[in-house]
């Protein structure tokens, strides 16, 4: 569908090059005929305006509220319909569609087998929603057959046929990221090629802003286990720049819970000031920015009670963060995909500890703020040194820093991840780095995770970093924050 692997730059594409570029990407399954820009531009101003995702979270931001939306989809439509009803009747305020493992790699004509052979089984043979499959017009049935914004959460190096056909279905937003989703689910795809992708998708999403309609996009690195915030939030900055530059305006900044209170709302509230920052600095004044949390993304204890206990530890966290909405799980995690009801107590679970927290006001916590200033100053570093590297391009930037070390996400698969940063939890459940790798932290911010990895060894057996990495990879299914 006429990608290069050319290192591209941030500049915003003109029209001729989407355009070109867009022929290929509708002609490459059948349902792209369907879609018309200008036509689905006005179907979305014809919506009611409480079913945009832009406007539901700039409502949330006014009134201090924190929204949930939890993870569904399968393959029938109409027992997909049918689940995002009742997570609607159970208080969801986001209803997202979880797009098929198929669909995301481009692999329609599997998708399409999968597809028949659930409703031959009668029951979803398939990790979620082929909407490339069932094209513009059925999406538009869900559309229609929900009161609430719906986000479209595909995870992939090409998400473009996807974007078109649910954007002009009535969804409103998406997950998204070249940098994010290449390091945390990518192998081979080249990290440049990704990115063109996606510039692709946010180009899209921009002719609509000009036609009038803001759509949303969500970026978050989906590995979170032991993944440092400050390496997260550096990925999440510079995908955000790049979507900015081709003409998203409403973007959610993400992390994904690590289970240590005072961190994962530290990151929250490190956020909005982080992102303005970059984005004002490049001339992106107009951009609306969230916050957004998923949870707990690592192994889930098989006790029901202790599952529980992580998704309510969450929504304190995203309490305390100020975050925006948080992406929900259930108890059975654990087990495999969850049912239904498995996944509307995960979500009223999170919607209660928010209710019962919304009138308390807590003085100011010295712990969070401490952990604020260190990861401000992380992630400062990390993103300044990328933008240094690609010459004040976001976009070279980021190849640049991935191929360097200065971005190293922990587990990543990606052949250009330089893996020779290593976690591990410090004496309080803190993430820290045991090693540094190619990472650019602060000489003062290093001595700091060094003392604290050390109390955590005191009075021990000396212990090499990738002992503490395996012994706390497994402690949250084991039920516990730390292994000793």
């Amino acid at each position: 569908m006429t990608l290069t692997n050319a290192v591209p730059t941030m500049a915003r594409w003109d029209e001729d090059r989407f355009r070109r570029i867009r022929r290929g990407v509708l002609a490459n399954w059948p349902t792209g005929a369907e879609v018309d820009l200008d036509e689905a531009a006005a179907y979305h101003r014809a919506m009611a305006v409480t079913k945009n995702t832009a406007w539901k979270l700039r409502q949330a931001r006014t009134e201090g509220k924190t929204l949930v939306q939890p993870r569904a989809g399968v393959a029938d439509i109409e027992q997909h319909i049918a689940l995002l009803r009742r997570l609607r009747d159970a208080g969801a305020d986001l209803l997202p569609t979880t797009v098929d493992s198929y669909t995301r790699e481009c692999r329609y004509d599997d998708a399409e087998r999968g597809l028949a052979q659930s409703r031959q089984a009668g029951r979803s043979l398939l990790n979620g929603f082929p909407a490339v499959n069932y094209g513009v017009g059925a999406c538009r049935r869900i559309a229609e057959a929900v009161d609430a914004p719906l986000f479209a959460r595909t995870a992939a190096p090409d998400c473009r046929l996807t974007h078109e056909i649910m954007y002009a279905g009535g969804y409103t937003s998406c997950t998204a990221g070249a940098i994010v989703f290449s390091l945390g689910y990518a192998k081979d795809y080249p990290l440049a090629r990704a990115i063109e992708s996606w510039q692709y998708s946010y180009r899209m999403m921009g002719a609509y802003h000009e036609r009038g309609v803001t759509l949303s996009v969500e970026h978050y690195l989906p590995i979170s286990t032991l993944v440092p915030q400050s390496i997260s939030m550096a990925c999440v900055i510079l995908d955000s720049l790049i979507a900015a530059a081709q003409g998203v305006r409403d973007i959610s900044l993400g992390i994904g819970q690590q289970c240590h209170l005072a961190q994962d709302a530290a990151a929250l509230r490190a956020y909005p000031a982080l992102g303005r920052h970059y984005l004002d600095a490049f001339g992106f004044n107009d951009v609306e920015l969230s916050t957004v949390m998923s949870q707990w993304m690592g192994g889930f204890p098989s006790d029901e009670g202790q599952a529980f206990g992580v998704i309510c530890m969450a929504a304190m966290a995203g309490y305390l963060g100020g975050v925006t909405y948080m992406i929900s799980k259930s108890p059975h995690e654990a087990a495999g995909v969850p049912t239904t009801e498995a996944n509307v107590h995960g979500l009223t679970a999170s919607k209660m500890v928010l209710r019962m927290l919304a009138d308390q006001k807590l003085a100011p916590i010295t712990e969070i703020a401490d952990e604020q200033a260190i990861l401000e100053a992380e992630t400062r570093a990390i993103v300044d040194r990328a933008l240094e590297l690609g010459d004040g391009d976001a976009a070279i930037g980021a190849i640049r820093a991935i191929e360097a070390g200065v971005i190293d996400v922990p587990f990543s698969p990606h052949r250009s991840n330089a893996n020779q940063a290593l976690p591990a939890r410090d004496w309080r459940g803190a993430v820290r780095l045991a090693q540094f790798g190619g990472v650019p932290i602060p000489k003062e911010i290093r001595e700091h995770h060094e003392a604290e990895l050390a109390k955590r060894n005191a009075g021990r057996q000396p212990r090499a970093p990738w002992e503490l990495l395996l012994a706390d990879v497994n402690a949250i299914s084991d039920g516990m924050l730390l292994p000793d």
